[in-house]
This record gives C-alpha cells, sequence and structure tokens, in this order.
C-alpha cells in the first residue's frame, strides 16, 4: 500500500491518488506498507532512489543497513511487533531521506506509525521538514518501546507478589508455579525483543549524528540527542528488567524445587514410620506353629501395640531432632 502525505495548514494531509498519477512534488513523507513490485517501481523512478527490498533489508551488516549513496539516506531499523500477542516479533524498517522527502518502506502495520500519523494531522511543526519527521518516526517506535517496557515491569511486579506474598508471616501455599513461570517467560522475551530493537535504534541514531550531510538539519540534530538519551535510559531500564526478571524466574524455581523436597520428605518419613510396623505384621503373618504370644489371647493386641510402639517412637525421635 503506498499513503502520500502533503504538509497542509493544519498538519500532514493524506493525498488519494490513481495509480498512474505521479507522485506530487509537495510530498514530504511517502509511507510504503508491505508494497508490491509496481509500487516499489514507481516510487523509484519518481525520486530515482533504490528502494530496498524485503530480503535487503534483514541484512544485519550495518554497511547494508546504514549507509549514504548519492546525498540520500538509507536507514534501517530493527522495531518491536506485535507486542499484544503471545509471540511478541521484530520487524524491519527502512527509512530513506532523499530531498525533501522522507521514504518510509516497512513490511509491518505498526501501532507507532499510526500514532505518528494522527499526531502529524493535528501538528504542523512536526511535519515542518523531513528530518522533522524522522525524528518523530522514531521518537514514536522509542515511545511505543517505553509503553512495552512498563507495561512488562508492571506484569513482572505481579508476578512478584504472588511468589511473594506481602505481609509477615505469610504462608506460601504449595503450587506448580506454572502460570507464573509462563508469564516470567513471556516478559522476558519481550524484553529480548525491546532490547534488540533499542540496539538497533542506537546504532541508527549515532549514524545520523555523526552522518555530515546537510540532509539533517540543525534542528533534526538537536532533537535526535534527545531521542538518543531515551533510549540510553530505556537501555539500562531493559537491562534492569532483565535482571529482574531472571531472579524471579531463579526463585520460583527455586520454590518449585523446596516444594518438591518437601514432597519427597513426607513420602520418605511415611515409609521409614510405616517399615517397622510392617516388619512386626509379616512376622506373626508366617506359617510357623510356635511363634510368641501366636496363642495367647490377648496375642493380637499385643501385635498391634508393638507395631504402634514401633511406629511411634521414629516419629517422637525425628520431632524431638526438629526435622518434621
Amino acid at each position: 500500500m503506498l499513503s502520500i502525505y502533503v504538509p497542509g495548514p493544519k498538519g500532514l494531509e493524506l493525498i488519494d491518488l490513481s495509480p498512474a498519477a505521479a507522485i506530487p512534488d509537495e510530498a514530504i513523507w511517502i509511507d510504503l506498507l508491505e508494497p508490491t513490485a509496481e509500487e516499489e517501481k514507481r516510487v523509484e523512478q519518481a525520486l530515482a532512489i533504490d528502494v530496498p527490498t524485503h530480503e535487503e533489508m534483514a541484512e544485519i551488516e550495518m554497511s547494508n543497513r546504514l549507509y549514504e549513496d548519492s546525498g540520500t539516506l538509507y536507514l534501517t531499523s530493527t522495531v518491536l511487533f506485535r507486542v499484544d500477542t503471545d509471540v511478541p516479533e521484530t520487524t524491519q524498517v527502512t527509512f530513506i531521506l532523499t530531498g525533501s522527502r522522507l521514504v518510509t518502506n516497512r513490511y509491518a502495520d505498526l501501532l507507532a506509525f499510526k500514532g505518528f500519523a494522527t499526531f502529524a494531522q493535528t501538528h504542523p511543526t512536526a511535519c515542518g521538514s523531513a528530518p522533522l519527521l524522522l525524528v518523530g518516526l522514531l521518537e514514536a517506535i522509542v515511545n511505543r518501546i517505553a509503553d512495552v517496557l512498563e507495561r512488562v515491569g508492571s506484569d513482572i511486579e505481579a508476578v512478584s507478589l504472588k511468589v511473594f506474598p506481602r505481609g509477615r508471616g505469610r504462608r506460601i501455599a504449595t503450587r506448580d508455579y506454572k502460570s507464573e513461570l509462563q508469564q516470567i517467560g513471556q516478559g522476558g522475551e519481550l524484553i529480548s525483543k525491546a532490547r534488540e530493537s533499542l540496539v538497533s535504534l542506537t546504532r541508527l541514531l549515532g549514524f545520523l549524528q555523526q552522518s555530515g550531510s546537510n540532509r539533517v538539519t540543525p534542528e533534526a540534530r538537536a532533537s535526535l540527542r534527545t531521542v538518543s538519551r531515551d533510549v540510553v535510559a530505556l537501555s539500562d531500564h531493559a537491562s534492569f528488567l532483565v535482571g529482574k526478571a531472571q531472579f524471579l524466574l531463579d526463585a520460583t524455581l527455586g520454590l518449585v524445587t523446596i516444594d518438591q523436597n518437601n514432597i519427597m520428605k513426607i513420602f520418605s518419613i511415611a515409609a521409614v514410620l510405616l517399615l517397622p510396623p510392617s516388619v512386626i505384621g509379616a512376622f506373626y503373618g508366617m506359617n510357623f506353629p510356635y511363634i510368641p504370644l501366636l496363642h495367647e489371647p490377648w496375642g493380637v493386641w499385643a501385635a498391634t501395640g508393638m507395631m504402634v510402639a514401633s511406629a511411634l517412637v521414629p516419629w517422637l525421635y525425628f520431632k524431638g531432632k526438629g526435622w518434621l
């Protein structure tokens, strides 16, 4: 899908062009969302640029992601995607700064792009130039990551309250912690994807700030420094959340191990307590004519008493040692 935005008195305006119409000279933002080959060729011919393919955007080499060609800046970044699902993903977005226009090429419908497009339609200062549009989009992506990290932090805190109930003397019931482990795993995966996106944005922002291209205006460079500081702060916060999630994971697995050991302890004690009565019962169950107390009328009660005593004595001993 090809979306073309032009500056208006109130902000960005989305115009509707027929497939045969030329891209207007006043177009400031050209957004390609899962473009067809015809749409890519149309933009390439109109702006004399080379729009990277989906495969080229997935390259991990920095030289293939961030470069300048004939005065045109090509910037590809990894962006967090599908954060509201159980399987978060990352996708690549390419920003092309050419002349007075910004071209974006992406293969995912990102919420940050939707939010920024809506914001820019009512804020003329956000679309004063193509570099400012680029900074605004990067800031929207960073803000989206910040929201995701904030949500993950809240989820981890909620799991922490389940694993470690607040209040002195509160007893933690034996449980399998399956749902808590799943939440920790999902949170860790989301943080990992967010850190991947932040690392990619750090490289992109560093390239832009160090670039000597006149495409980046001084006003845009000042805004880029603010975005860079936000990315660094979010990277530190993501590292903190990783440590907290790892601690919570280790603690949860430790509690599971303790519960399993307690269960095995109960079975072991039950086996020890029942072993002596079983030996006494087996002894009096043998088919020999001469067994002590076998023919006495009170023999059955004597055998029962011995079995009870043989179970009670180890229990009292373990209790006295503090093992129970």
